[in-house]
């Protein structure tokens, strides 16, 4: 029940239109919310980011009234407490402020003061109850977009039905959470729960999609049922790619990552360490196994490029991670090339050995490959309605709508969509980033619950567990000319700035977790400096944002 608490700082009101304070809640323990002022009205919310509990005071927050998370990128509406971006996963709580009597107030629940965080109620209705002519969401695919979509459509008062098709055997999970801690458990990475799904009619099939019937509206799962759709939001993923070399398609102990069954046998080869590991591919999945196995293991990276993540970063920050990772005792083997896997000496039908072109043999109990994804549409390739982009994924608007189809919808790594953030130019762009995916199924939801809006806009954001934790910002992937570093990535305490002309494209950084937050915020507002102004030795975190 709401009442009144107050609070333990009486400066608050003294607040600047774009300032905030975390204030203490007398009566509540460990009770804590954030007060804004947000266009000249002051009042509070939930002090942590909803998604891993960042301090929300450390990040940015606009006088238009939008709050930015400083670890990885979340956004919400200072004034309604609503989501703007993902991976936030909850609304953040709202409380009313009040002055009286020489002191600050605000009304609310105990138990929401605590949490910080709100859970819109579920309002959609089974397909059996739901009226022949309703609208009926299907959703193909399990992950981080199928969450967006899902949470989207509840929050923006979607009543009709929602069927979510998965083939992996589990609800959404935190997928990140695979490479960067090979977590094994769904239900302790799961984002929501069945119960919580099930309290919305929200229908979860388990089975896989093997070709759509655009015409008739319906898709075809391998079970041989046929389920029908209004709006169909394609959302499968990537397939990890394999090596087509000898050993590597007939040898145990190969493993590929991407699902919690994976992990599993993972950490079912490493046993009790002590494994010789092999992981080729320097790629974000491969450094961060990496990082994961390297106590109590051998690790080896192989890699093609001259540094890990050369073309992604660069070389002076490939560099400094790979130092990094070194002084954990990884050992890299790059600018390199494999020949083949061979067998185990005690066990044939196990991997023994991976065997460079130069000669050099590296033996191994088990291997890790991350050598990238391709989009997992082999459902769509012989379906005359589509037409696949020449690496698999389909081609949508700005939103997500498939290109040539009415009603249909393409998130995640299957999508290539116009980017439109810095430099980007709507220049068609497909971004493998699990916030990415989320964001374009709230896009997706917002689409088909208010089809006359604008556009979700939104700046793409990752990060990654290495030696130290890595942020990233914007979008590179088209081509930089220069890259402007501030720090030393060897240190592991660095920004990095990718440029083409006088245009800053992208941000990655460690060591430095505010200028995430005020990086995202300036590409987002189009206020981002050029590179002129950080060659002359502009700290971004000076510039004002509103």
């Amino acid at each position: 029940m709401a009442k009144e608490y107050k609070l333990k700082d009486l400066s608050a009101l003294s607040l600047k239109p774009g300032e905030m304070q975390e204030v203490e809640v007398e009566g509540v323990e460990s009770g804590k919310v954030l007060l804004i002022n947000a266009g000249g009205s002051i009042q509070a919310v939930g002090s942590k980011c909803t998604h891993y509990g960042a301090p929300l005071v450390k990040g940015i927050l606009t006088a238009s009234g939008r709050i930015t998370c400083p670890w990885h990128g979340a956004c919400f509406k200072a004034k309604s407490g609503d989501i703007e971006d993902a991976p936030a996963l909850d609304s953040l709580s709202v409380f009313p402020v009040a002055e009286r009597d020489g002191a600050v107030y605000i009304s609310g629940e105990e138990e929401a003061i605590k949490s910080g965080r709100r859970k819109p109620n579920f309002q959609c209705r089974a397909a059996a109850a739901s009226k022949p002519q309703e609208q009926k969401v299907l959703v193909v695919g399990g992950g981080s977009g199928a969450l967006g979509v899902v949470d989207g459509l509840k929050e923006n008062g979607y009543e009709g039905p929602i069927t979510v098709i998965s083939s992996e055997g589990y609800l959404p999970i935190d997928r990140p959470k695979l490479s960067k801690a090979l977590s094994t458990d769904p239900d302790k990475i799961a984002w929501r729960d069945g119960a919580w799904y099930k309290s919305g009619a929200v229908d979860i099939v388990d089975d896989e999609v093997t070709g759509v019937d655009f015409a008739k509206n319906a898709v075809h799962t391998k079970k041989g049922e046929t389920i029908s759709y209004s709006k169909l939001v394609l959302s499968t993923g990537g397939t990890p790619r394999r090596l087509p070399l000898q050993g590597f398609k007939t040898l145990g102990n190969v493993f590929t990552l991407r699902t919690i069954d994976d992990t599993k046998k993972i950490v079912g080869a490493v046993g009790d360490k002590g494994k010789k590991i092999v992981i080729i591919g320097s790629s974000f999945i491969g450094m961060e196994v990496g990082k994961a196995l390297s106590s109590g293991n051998s690790i080896s990276i192989v890699g093609m490029e001259k540094v890990p993540l050369e073309r992604v970063l660069g070389e002076e920050v490939g560099a400094g991670l790979q130092k990094g990772l070194e002084a954990l005792g990884v050992k890299f083997y790059l600018s390199a090339s494999v020949e083949k896997a061979e067998a185990s000496a005690a066990d044939a039908s196990k991997v023994g050995a991976v065997v460079l072109k130069d000669g050099t043999r590296l033996e191994a109990d088990l291997v890790i490959l991350g050598v990238g994804v391709a989009p997992a549409t082999a459902y769509l390739r012989d379906n005359s309605a589509v037409s696949l982009e020449r690496d698999g994924s389909l081609k949508v608007n700005e939103k997500f709508v498939v290109e040539g189809l009415k009603n249909v919808y393409a998130i995640g790594d299957i999508a290539t969509f116009p980017y439109h953030g810095p430099g980007g130019d709507g220049r068609p762009t497909r971004i493998e980033h699990w916030s990415v995916a989320q964001n374009a199924g709230r896009a997706v939801a917002r689409d088909i619950t208010h089809p006359k809006e604008a556009p979700w806009s939104f700046i793409p954001v990752f990060w990654s567990a290495l030696s130290g934790q890595l942020r990233y910002c914007g979008n590179a992937s088209a081509g930089w000319d220069d890259i402007v570093i501030q720090g030393n990535p060897a240190e592991g305490k660095f920004v990095a700035y990718y440029c083409r002309g006088e245009t800053v494209l992208a941000m990655s950084a460690m060591g430095r977790d505010p200028v995430l937050a005020q990086c995202s915020t300036l590409m987002y507002e189009n206020k981002m400096p050029s590179k002129s102004q950080i060659v002359g030795g502009l700290d971004v975190l000076t510039v004002n944002v509103n």
